[in-house]
């Protein structure tokens, strides 16, 4: 290793994933092993992401992170800070907040990459790293997404995700992303299914040493290119049960879970495969919006119960169920995961376009807010519904197709904001020095 004191950095993008098919309880909480298989859409991260920097350097002391609060000129438009401890996650406006490396989880993806780690070299830089460097090589790392965090939204998943692509290309490593998403399991369950775009499926594996948990991908992002996603952030604020201690009361209490894991999700995990592979958009539908509301019934059916969707999460609800009632054929499958956002997947832009109308009917904005900061991501559809003008929520019509009342325009406030995307492509490296969080000079925070 040369004796400069150089600092070699990479930075990457890493998405967020949704689960149609649940991932919740665990066999092994070490390893973080599930008791059964999952499927998730991977959501497009122009949207909703990770940003991590990740730096290397003889001149670091020990390893450091940093979440990092400033907004930088990457696709990732709202800056929000994730904290993600053992069992609890915090939403944080403080810039460059230095947090502790010491949490098992984080300690085990840091060991599993540096065991891997290759031979790194870059003339130009006079770096020169031998594979054996990397145990005593320090690291820092500057992290920070973009969507709310500990509501239901994977933002730890996104989290682990990036640290874990992001040191394998600033060491190296040679795995390919299902042997990488073995490592990002252990820092985040779901962080597994960020490390592809599309749609992917985590395998739960029979080994008690995890090395067969890993993710693949069943189809990559343009498979489905029609489906449109909107998201209802009904809450960003932190869950009253953290999903980890959730996990835990339901394997322990449950016993739904334990049926559901046995007999129900294996016969859905090979529906949901069929459905996504022959783009059978009723089939979908109708798994995605049944595991979604068996997982609730299961955190019911935990003791003592948890309660992860509110009064405007059931609305919702309501609403998308009689307008797939009304067309006769499924127009909008809904999931959600354990908080009170709900993610709706219009089967086409037109369904998406009419979708949007009627959830801003029925929730609309403040009178102060402005509608490109209420409905966000990729804010076009507002034209395409014809609310790119003033005033123009106020004048939407009830949908025609819901007879019945489910609420009125006197619900304002009861969603935050909308956030509207696509499946999407997994993990890049982001090669513009201006994107990176962390200095590259001293190799701190920006």
């Amino acid at each position: 290793m040369a004796a400069e004191k150089w600092v070699y950095m990479v930075t990457a993008q890493t998405p967020t994933n949704i689960a149609v098919i649940k991932y919740w309880g665990k066999r092994d909480e070490v390893r973080i092993l599930p008791v059964n298989d999952s499927i998730s859409v991977t959501l497009d991260p122009d949207h909703l992401c990770t940003v991590t920097t990740v730096a290397v350097s003889p001149a670091f002391d020990r390893d450091r992170m940093w979440l990092n609060g400033k907004t930088k000129k990457h696709s990732c438009e709202k800056s929000v800070i994730h904290l993600v401890t053992e069992s609890v996650s915090y939403i944080l406006l403080i810039e460059n907040l230095e947090i502790s490396l010491s949490g098992s989880r984080y300690q085990n993806c840091l060991r599993e990459i540096r065991s891997r780690g290759g031979d790194v070299e870059d003339r130009e830089k006079g770096v020169k790293i031998e594979k054996k460097d990397w145990e005593r090589l320090n690291l820092h790392i500057a992290s920070h997404n973009n969507f709310p965090t500990a509501a239901g939204l994977a933002s730890s998943a996104a989290g682990f995700a990036c640290l874990v692509f992001s040191l394998a290309k600033l060491m190296n490593v040679e795995e390919d992303p299902s042997q990488l998403s073995a490592i990002a399991r252990q820092g985040s369950g779901s962080a597994c299914r960020s490390l592809f775009g599309g749609f992917v499926k985590w395998k739960m594996g029979s080994k008690d040493d995890g090395s067969d948990s890993v993710a693949v991908q069943l189809a990559d992002e343009k498979h489905w290119d029609d489906l449109v996603i909107i998201i209802a952030v009904v809450s960003s604020r932190q869950k009253e049960t953290s999903s980890t201690s959730g996990m835990r009361e339901s394997v322990e209490t449950s016993l739904l879970l334990q049926h559901r894991a046995k007999e129900v999700v294996p016969k859905r995990i090979v529906q949901m495969e069929e459905a996504i592979k022959n783009r059978d958009f009723a089939s979908f539908t109708q798994l995605s919006c049944t595991d979604s509301n068996q997982f609730h019934a299961v955190c019911l059916d935990t003791s003592p119960p948890i309660f992860y969707m509110n009064d405007t999460s059931h609305r919702i609800i309501s609403l998308v169920e009689k307008w797939n009632r009304s067309e006769g054929t499924p127009q909008v499958a809904y999931t959600f995961d354990a908080g009170p956002n709900a993610v709706l997947i219009a089967r086409n832009r037109k369904v998406a376009v009419q979708l949007l109308q009627g959830l801003l009917y029925y929730f609309p904005p403040k009178s102060d807010t402005d509608m490109k900061s209420y409905v966000v991501g990729d804010n076009s559809i507002l034209k395409e519904a014809g609310l790119d003008g003033e005033n123009s929520v106020e004048n939407l019509q009830p949908p025609p197709e819901i007879k019945d009342n489910i609420g009125t325009q006197d619900q304002k406030g009861e969603v935050s904001y909308f956030i509207c995307t696509r499946p999407g492509r997994g993990p890049v490296v982001l090669p513009d020095q201006t994107q990176a969080l962390l200095d590259p000079e001293t190799g701190l925070p920006k």
